[in-house]
């Protein structure tokens, strides 16, 4: 992603009010203890350049394999240990253009890292694949003074949904901006504290049961 405003729709991915550092996640959702089938960090990134607004796009059907090749390289390079890597279909709503915009990507897991190399290697992509920024996060304990993110996922959505539930609300469009989901339906939302509120019933206008949310809490950081 090359512009500076898609990347900050990225941050859709969900936000989380800062008053629920102190509380249980709203309506249920489970919240994951740090380190509970939680990677070190995670890396979200594409080779991509271009503003895509055609969800039809042959170039959203790229699996992206040999970029995921070459980052495991990169994160072998720096220090660190790769991960599983899964394929993300991104949808996001472009207040320039005024319709939604499509993007492929890739959520790369990353072992044997602490928050100086994670950032260090998203400084490498950034500049070896002419990124604007490059989105990271690591899962830390819900009470850490690092803490100042949540990362959500979630089953049962589809590109498609997401695409035509963010375009049927405006007030989700423009506090969120979008979001992104796995080809196998799992809704992956990242974003700091904020917005709860919006982001929970934005989830659920996704039919999703909030009970099955998933949270975790940790640093998020885009890296440019």
């Amino acid at each position: 992603m090359t512009n500076s405003t898609a990347w900050r729709r990225l941050r859709v991915l969900v936000t989380v009010s800062a008053l629920a550092l102190g509380l249980t996640p709203a309506g249920g959702a489970h919240a994951g203890p740090a380190g509970e089938d939680c990677p070190a960090g995670q890396i979200f990134a594409t080779d991509n350049t271009a503003v895509i607004t055609d969800p039809a796009d042959p170039r959203l059907r790229t699996r992206l394999r040999r970029f995921d090749h070459e980052v495991r390289g990169i994160v072998r390079a720096h220090g660190a240990e790769p991960g599983a890597s899964r394929l993300l279909d991104g949808v996001f709503w472009s207040g320039d253009l005024r319709q939604a915009t499509y993007e492929r990507s890739r959520e790369f897991e990353v072992e044997r890292v602490g928050r100086d190399g994670l950032r260090h290697i998203a400084g490498v992509l950034v500049k070896e694949y002419r990124q604007e920024a490059v989105l990271t996060f690591r899962c830390l304990p819900r009470a850490s003074p690092e803490t100042d993110a949540v990362e959500i996922q979630a089953p049962g959505v589809t590109a498609a949904r997401l695409r035509d539930a963010l375009l049927a609300n405006p007030g989700a469009r423009d506090g969120l901006g979008g979001g992104s989901v796995t080809l196998d339906g799992r809704l992956v939302l990242i974003a700091p504290l904020a917005d709860l509120p919006l982001a929970k019933a934005f989830t659920e206008d996704l039919g999703v049961d909030w009970s099955t949310a998933e949270v975790r809490y940790g640093d998020e950081e885009f890296v440019s």
